[in-house]
């Protein structure tokens, strides 16, 4: 199977690296892999494959 693509170029999906504290749990609830955890932040690594459920910024505002 190819790499799993919602609609491509439309996401609007962005990261604030700032507030990262690199818990990894972002990575944990998002059902498409869309992020990578490198050197301790976060990073979007397949912007392309996001459904933009909202998992990945749900966990992100309870460990604020």
């Amino acid at each position: 199977m190819g790499q799993l693509i919602y609609l491509k170029d439309v996401v609007t999906l962005k990261l604030s690296q700032e507030k990262c504290i690199g818990c990894g749990m972002c990575l944990l609830v998002c059902p498409r892999a869309v992020l990578s955890l490198t050197n301790g932040k976060v990073e979007i690594a397949n912007r392309d494959a996001c459904m933009e459920c909202g998992a990945c910024s749900e966990i992100a505002c309870r460990s604020s």
